[in-house]
């Protein structure tokens, strides 16, 4: 699965949704070997369909990627979400997710399942899986090529959907206020580019 695949940092990280870590993925290299990332789109196509999505959405930017081809595997419409900070990055979960607003009517009614690329602490399947209910869309599955730790499952237990993985890695992250890397000083690491897992 991917997960193997990707370089991996260790260090003192804050994620997205303001947890803090001592894992980093590099996701903007997920789609370097683009035959590998289709056939493990393709998997967890195949591990959806008996579920009967009628879309597929996925957030931005290398969820997206896995989403498309999972939507074009399933034959249904595909729709992305994009990230927007909601606030000054304090907190958990600063960051929100919305649908295009051309692309919101085309999923009332739907069955839609949210596709992702890694899942960690979830704030971007979290920000989609919200805005879809926003839609009027019924979210029917969250699957990801890789699940980091729990919180994807807590997620979709508590959205009440199935969490479908590729791989699960063991993966645990912290609230700043109780992170042990900010216990024994350890500086942030520079933020890498680009989104966090």
């Amino acid at each position: 699965m991917t997960a193997v695949r990707l370089p991996a940092r260790r260090g003192h990280f804050r994620l997205e949704s303001g947890h803090h870590g001592d894992l980093w993925l590099d996701l903007e290299t997920l789609c370097l070997d683009v035959a590998a990332v289709r056939r493990d789109a393709d998997r967890l196509a195949e591990r959806l369909e008996p579920l009967a999505p009628e879309a597929v959405c996925g957030p931005l930017v290398e969820g997206a990627f896995v989403a498309l081809f999972v939507a074009e595997w399933l034959d249904v419409p595909f729709t992305y979400a994009t990230p927007r900070a909601e606030r000054d990055g304090a907190g958990l979960f600063p960051v929100s997710y919305r649908v295009p607003d051309a692309l919101r009517a085309h999923l009332a009614g739907r069955r839609v399942a949210i596709v992702n690329d890694v899942i960690n602490a979830g704030s971007a399947v979290r920000g989609t899986l919200a805005d879809l209910q926003d839609c009027g869309a019924t979210p029917c599955a969250i699957a990801s090529l890789g699940v980091l730790g729990t919180a994807a499952a807590v997620l979709a237990a508590t959205a009440g959907v199935p969490l479908l993985a590729l791989e699960e890695v063991p993966n645990t992250i912290f609230p700043p206020a109780a992170c042990p890397l900010c216990a024994a000083g350890a500086p942030l690491s520079n933020p890498p580019e680009g989104g966090a897992p």
